[in-house]
């Protein structure tokens, strides 16, 4: 009679354990999606259809459990950057990959809880990161090259720029990606000059407000009424003309006209 090690080491056995283990992280992803990190093995098993032994003998600790399933998901990211950078518009794919790395996120905050508040991902998983750090340098490099991105937005930019945005994403009412981090991700946009993000005031029309169609009304000569307009230089007059301010002195002093 066999024993079960030499099951295991037979075709069938490792295609059984390859199964078995599959159905482990998936079990383990909609456990610690719904209860969080505080989900047991034993939960994970049932969930699985798989006795706890053999939870444990994919994953010794709770901890190499939480491991897998990260690197599962950063991996399949990963494969999902290699596959937008076949895409026609490199642009429209580095935005798209965006918006699916913050959604997902969202939609498992177990792994929200694992990212670093400095970077993406956490050190346990690092080959996994720099995996998908790589891809996703390949993606930004071809949309700056397109002009759809800011020449000057780097890869631990757009790192910190998902983790607020994942941080936002956990307040939306549904999966779609939240209006305000789509106005995080927008400015990440390249600005070109026809299309200003912001619309400039119009210019106002240079108005010399000294001039004589101000609204302020020109004086009038005290002796015949007579509007009195700016000469622009000197002293402001007082009259209209020398006649007037001849009969304004002949006044002052009484001289009869």
């Amino acid at each position: 009679m066999s024993t079960p090690t030499s099951i295991r080491s037979t075709p069938n056995g490792r295609a059984d354990a390859r199964r078995n283990r599959a159905l482990v992280l998936a079990a383990a992803q909609r456990a610690l999606a719904e209860g969080g990190l505080a989900v047991s093995l034993a939960e994970v098993a049932r969930r699985a259809g798989v006795g706890a032994g053999t939870v444990y003998r994919h994953f010794p600790t709770k901890t190499a459990l939480l491991e897998a399933v990260m690197q599962q998901r950063i991996d399949r990211l990963t494969g999902l950057a290699h596959r937008l950078r076949d895409a026609p518009d490199p642009g429209v794919a580095f935005f798209s990959f965006c918006a699916e790395v913050i959604t997902s996120s969202h939609r498992n905050q177990a792994v929200c809880d694992m990212v670093s508040n400095d970077g993406w991902p956490r050190e346990l998983v690092r080959d996994a990161g720099a995996r998908f750090h790589t891809a996703l340098g390949d993606l930004l490099a071809d949309a700056q090259r397109q002009g759809a991105v800011r020449a000057d937005l780097t890869v631990p930019d757009v790192l910190a720029l998902f983790t607020g945005c994942v941080a936002i994403q956990r307040q939306a009412p549904d999966h779609e990606l939240a209006r305000p981090a789509a106005l995080i991700l927008d400015a990440m946009r390249a600005h070109h000059p026809g299309r200003p993000v912001t619309k400039h005031r119009n210019a106002a029309t240079p108005r010399d407000e000294s001039a004589p169609g101000n609204e302020t009304p020109a004086p009038r000569c005290p002796i015949c009424t007579t509007p009195i307009h700016p000469t622009g230089t000197g002293r402001p007059a007082r009259y209209c003309s020398a006649a007037c301010r001849q009969k304004a002195h002949r006044r002052r002093h009484a001289i009869p006209v």
